[in-house]
């Protein structure tokens, strides 16, 4: 079936058979369902042989320079804000940046061809459930303001919008050889003087020093799935806290799940993504490095990896995202889609804080009261 012929399919099997409505993708199911009469759409699964896989690295990039990679057709909005851009809904004719709340230039959304994801993992929690997610996170927040606990119970106080994040997906096997010293300890006994009661007493004791001693080996390292948010929007720590996912529920891409929701175009792309990916790995590779060389302590003076196998997958995660406001100040929260992870920004309560510091303070001086020594 051509490219052509596919969007077609897609486009079709989004409208009601009953009604002519668009349907929309039902969070946690394999089913499209109608917001107007309810009628409900099975999402059937196309059979794939070889299951979740990563392709071959060189071969993407390849591909990418030739054009020939898979793409397909959206309607993409920029942010004149903060620059992202994300896919339309259909029939939306006024709308805001679901990063930063700015109002989006609908009118100036462009049909662009756009590279099509390998794998997406659907939406598992709809938004009833991330609402609630969100305020179970806040209420166990230290020193969240009481007010805005009781706020955040108030679904109409932060609006959420479902948006797919694009990811890049690594897998490699690594093989680095490394330089470095071992350092083994041991003791010497020490004499020294020391006055005790008037007197000048000799004593003994144990001294640690280490010995170090060149050392150089070859180690290995299995990663998979080493996952680099392809989005500035979120910021790269805030996506990172949001892991773990489930990418065994990683379904071959299909543009039905994304039907009610809108997707990110990624501004980083795949070779970007592998300078970041290794520098997720360095720290495993550096462990694995001391720990072959063993001893009490280690220093590692060189290494060198090779990247052998690399695969990557290009895929979309679902998240929640919204913000509230709370004293003129407006603070942003996420929710990952499919596990229901919450991270984001927060204000705090000085008024608790304040309240702690001045109860440590009182119980410092109450015990200082109760067993000080009168000289």
């Amino acid at each position: 079936m051509s490219f052509e012929e596919k969007t077609k399919e897609t486009v079709s099997s989004l409208k009601c058979q009953n009604c002519g409505a668009i349907l929309h993708y039902a969070p946690g199911t394999n089913s499209l369902k109608c917001e107007y009469c309810g009628t409900v759409n099975t999402i059937e699964e196309e059979a794939t042989p070889q299951g979740i896989h990563a392709f071959d690295y060189d071969a993407f990039i390849t591909d990418l320079q030739r054009h020939t990679e898979h793409t397909e057709q959206a309607v993409v909005v920029k942010c004149t804000s903060c620059g992202a851009s994300t896919t339309m809904l259909p029939n939306v004719t006024a709308d805001a940046c679901p990063f930063c709340a700015s109002p989006l230039v609908v009118q100036q959304g462009a049909a662009t061809a756009v590279l099509q994801p390998h794998y997406v993992l659907p939406f598992a929690v709809d938004d009833k459930e991330a609402g609630k997610f969100f305020q179970q996170w806040m209420s166990k927040l230290w020193f969240a303001p009481s007010d805005l606990v009781k706020k955040v119970k108030d679904r109409s106080y932060h609006q959420l919008k479902g948006i797919y994040i694009p990811h890049w997906s690594y897998d490699t096997d690594t093989v680095t050889s490394y330089s470095g010293q071992r350092g083994e300890y041991y003791y010497t006994t020490e004499t020294y003087t020391e006055e005790v009661n008037g007197r000048t007493e000799t004593r003994t004791r144990q001294v640690r020093h280490t010995a170090w001693y060149n050392t150089s080996g070859v180690v290995d390292n299995t990663f998979r799935d080493v996952l680099v948010s392809a989005s500035p929007s979120l910021p790269r720590k805030m996506a990172e806290i949001l892991e773990p996912w489930h990418l065994d529920q990683l379904k071959a891409y299909d543009g039905r799940y994304l039907s009610g929701f809108r997707a990110e175009l990624y501004q980083t792309d795949a070779e970007q993504g592998l300078l970041i990916a290794k520098k997720r790995m360095d720290p495993i590779i550096r462990d694995e490095i001391c720990n072959d060389i063993g001893g009490d302590e280690q220093s590692i003076d060189s290494y060198k990896v090779a990247y052998n196998e690399l695969g990557l997958k290009y895929i979309l995660l679902p998240v929640w995202l919204s913000a509230y406001r709370y004293n003129n100040k407006l603070y942003h929260f996420v929710v990952n889609a499919n596990t229901g992870e919450v991270t984001g920004d927060r204000p705090y309560s000085w008024t608790k804080i304040v309240g702690l510091i001045v109860l440590i303070i009182a119980i410092v001086w109450v015990l200082y009261v109760c067993f000080a020594q009168p000289e």
